[in-house]
């Protein structure tokens, strides 16, 4: 369908269950522009609910999304909030290439906010700040974001930069650098696994590009190397507030 001309928006369950469709998304739809040497392309947006704290059972509560980014030709979009969800959905759907749009299951119910009734679009691959600050680069996405803006306020007398990624392939590189360079030091926070995952490339961005702005080593909050726990299990497998200021105050440590 994408092929021939239509923009269609598939829905997957839950991100778990995308290893089903793996070959038709990582096979088929993310090579179509490579594969016919651009005479195709396949605008494709498919939506999957991921992530957890809403004690779901197994395959339910997966976030996958640093096993999609390492796919060339699929941009992996995930948003923080209805406004961002919106114009960031408008935008993949009109891409000319196939997006993978993660929507994280706790943002469903955990805040309203007012969105414009009209059209807009939020570009892809630009990430934004949601908190200027001078000490500390704290990244995230998603329903981290959240959790990322709960700990730099109940840190005290620490100036805080937090930036929220919405796009984690492409990575926002000019961003995150810039921050960086600014602030000399880093948090990564994300509820996915640690080993491979958006925490470790955004560690390689910035040890490529800014490796001597840095006071200390990149530090970095995620889910553990395990398969997502038994819903009695993920309070101690979610980053929550606590674990993130432990990080800022090791990167602040003389």
């Amino acid at each position: 369908m994408a092929v021939y001309g239509l923009h269609p928006i598939a829905e997957i369950q839950f991100a778990g269950f995308l290893f089903v469709a793996m070959n038709q998304l990582v096979s088929q739809a993310a090579r179509m522009r490579f594969r016919s040497m651009g005479i195709y392309t396949c605008p494709l947006v498919v939506r999957a609910p991921y992530g957890g704290g809403v004690r779901t059972p197994e395959l339910h509560s997966d976030s996958l999304e640093g096993v999609f980014m390492q796919t060339p030709g699929l941009k992996v979009v995930i948003p923080s909030n209805p406004y961002d969800a919106k114009g960031l959905l408008a935008s993949a759907i009109a891409d000319p290439d196939p997006v993978l749009f993660l929507e994280h299951i706790k943002l469903y119910r955990s805040f309203r906010q007012e969105t414009p009734e009209d059209y807009y679009t939020l570009p892809l691959g630009e990430a934004t700040t949601v908190q200027e600050g001078s000490d500390v680069s704290l990244f995230a996405y998603g329903a981290m974001v959240q959790v990322a803006l709960a700990a730099a306020k109940q840190v005290q007398d620490i100036s805080i930069e937090v930036i929220d990624l919405r796009t984690i392939w492409p990575l926002d590189e000019e961003t995150i650098v810039a921050s960086v360079e600014k602030t000399g030091r880093a948090v990564i926070v994300h509820e996915a696994a640690r080993a491979g995952g958006v925490g470790a490339e955004i560690t390689a961005i910035i040890n490529d590009h800014c490796l001597y702005s840095l006071l200390k080593p990149v530090e970095r909050v995620t889910g553990y190397d395990t398969p997502y726990p038994a819903p009695g299990y993920e309070d101690d497998y979610v980053p929550k507030p606590a674990r993130v200021i432990d990080a800022i105050k090791r990167v602040m440590e003389p």
